[in-house]
């Protein structure tokens, strides 16, 4: 935690909701962690301890408190705008690599030790990666019991869990509740779904303020048929996780996401939810944002007139890299036309449940072997998205949670046809890099040319000052689609 102990008391003392997420307060004389934005009277300052993180109160032997529910917070902003090695860790840990590969595989990915990473990572989270892994698997257990009519049992081996006993302990020792009383506060109940799927419902938290404007204008212009659309005022789009398909279903409230997820494999949840997450940056703290790039006298009147944009990133980042060059150089309308004959000569075929979306746009690997008359394009640019799925697949070139976002900057530029904007869009999209700046964008250097050019304090924040100069246009991706639309 970065925050002195008299800002954080402070933020308890005055409930303030943009630090949830950044810590949690932990009460000595009640064994009780909550959020900084409890709606419960605060206790003494001498009996509160401030902790980095969930995972940290609970090996402490504290529990979450009942009423703020400190575990369904918004993430710490922290992680999506360092690019050290705790935070690429802390963005493999939120993705489930962990629950998949332990923490062995976590070490591999990252390119240190096993108890190096245990290391830096309990210095900074108070909790080691086991410990981080296994409070998600506890908020997992609680979203299946509360939403779903799973048998627990079930329930327990979705969230990674070797059994209800292990289950049954953990949630009764974060939760002060037992699986049986956590699903009574909680009906009707569903009942249960098709075999092929399994639907669960739930909020997705964020800090305030959230334009959802340009996000999911953004998301539903840009949407490749089939595998994205914007349906009753959803953004849906296909998903491919690690043990199944997934289908997911976004919508924007005043104060929170509401969301739907269909999956095949109810493991894959927690990834899902991040993934979901990281679409649209629910984990950024607007007010900061806002507040650092309104000290430019040029930008303070968009950032007014539109407070808590996001950054549309994506589910999958080597499908947004491989989208964004094969968008290079035409329109939106003709990139999502490839796309989509991509998906639907070589993707995975879907059956969806409650909508229109029929795939999920290829691999790497089978991008990397497309026949020429799947690749309809230009032979330059048909070279060079061989040459970058090639690179994805045989990870030369890494995109994932954990990229090190300067080495992938520097191997993408390696790869002949690919220059600045599709490293910087790649970099901003894929990568979630805050600081990524497209500025040889037409609508970049358009709106530059109004208010001059880009300025060294606009860092690290510059991917926002791009949703704002992009905002300056009429582009139908600022627009929030109208409510009956399908596209």
């Amino acid at each position: 935690m970065h925050l002195d102990t008299a800002t954080a008391l402070a933020a308890v003392r005055s409930r303030d909701a943009r630090f949830d997420g950044w810590f949690v307060t932990a009460v000595r004389s009640t064994r009780i962690y909550c959020r900084p934005s409890c709606p419960a009277t605060p206790p003494r300052a001498d009996r509160i301890d401030f902790l980095p993180s969930a995972a940290a109160a609970v090996a402490r032997g504290y529990r979450a408190c009942k009423r703020c529910l400190p575990d369904a917070t918004p993430g710490s902003p922290e992680w999506n705008v360092r690019d050290d090695l705790v935070a690429r860790a802390m963005r493999l840990i939120a993705d489930g690599v962990v629950e998949r590969e332990g923490v062995e595989g976590l070490s591999q990915r990252l390119g240190y030790s096993s108890r190096q990473i245990e290391r830096v990572v309990s210095e900074q989270l108070g909790a080691g990666p086991l410990a981080l892994a296994r409070s998600q698997r506890a908020q997992t257990a609680r979203i299946l019991i509360e939403t779903t009519a799973m048998p627990f049992a079930d329930v327990a081996f979705a969230a990674g869990f070797g059994s209800i006993r292990s289950m049954n302990d953990v949630v009764r020792t974060t939760f002060a509740l037992t699986p049986t009383q956590l699903r009574a506060r909680r009906s009707p109940l569903r009942a249960a779904d098709p075999p092929a799927w399994h639907r669960i419902d739930l909020r997705l938290p964020m800090r305030l303020p959230f334009l959802p404007d340009n996000v999911f204008g953004h998301l539903a212009a840009t949407g490749v048929p089939g595998v994205e659309e914007w349906r009753d005022g959803a953004y849906r789009r296909t998903v491919r996780l690690t043990y199944g398909a997934g289908i997911v279903a976004l919508r924007p409230a005043p104060d929170h996401v509401a969301t739907t997820v269909w999956l095949q494999d109810v493991r894959d949840l927690q990834t899902a939810v991040s993934r979901c997450r990281f679409l649209l940056d629910l984990d950024a703290d607007p007010q900061a944002v806002d507040a650092a790039l309104s000290a430019d006298p040029r930008l303070r009147p968009l950032i007014a007139q539109a407070p808590g944009r996001r950054v549309p990133h994506t589910t999958d980042p080597v499908e947004m890299a491989l989208r964004i060059v094969l968008g290079q150089q035409i329109s939106t309308r003709a990139a999502r036309t490839h796309a989509a004959r991509l998906t639907t000569a070589l993707g995975e075929p879907v059956s969806d449940p409650a909508g229109g979306l029929t795939g999920i746009f290829p691999t790497a690997d089978v991008v990397a072997e497309a026949s020429d008359d799947v690749l309809a394009m230009p032979e330059t640019r048909k070279r060079t998205l061989r040459s970058l799925a090639r690179a994805l697949a045989e990870e030369q070139i890494d995109v994932s949670p954990g990229a090190d976002w300067t080495v992938a900057r520097e191997r993408l530029l390696g790869v002949p046809g690919i220059g600045p904007w599709s490293v910087e869009s790649i970099a901003m999209r894929a990568l979630g890099d805050p600081d990524a700046f497209p500025g040889t964008d037409l609508a970049v250097r358009r709106t530059l040319e109004r208010i001059g050019p880009p300025a060294e304090a606009w860092r690290p924040w510059r991917a926002y000052v791009t949703q704002h100069l992009w905002g300056m246009t009429d582009h139908e991706t600022n627009q929030l689609p109208p409510m009956e639309a399908i596209a």
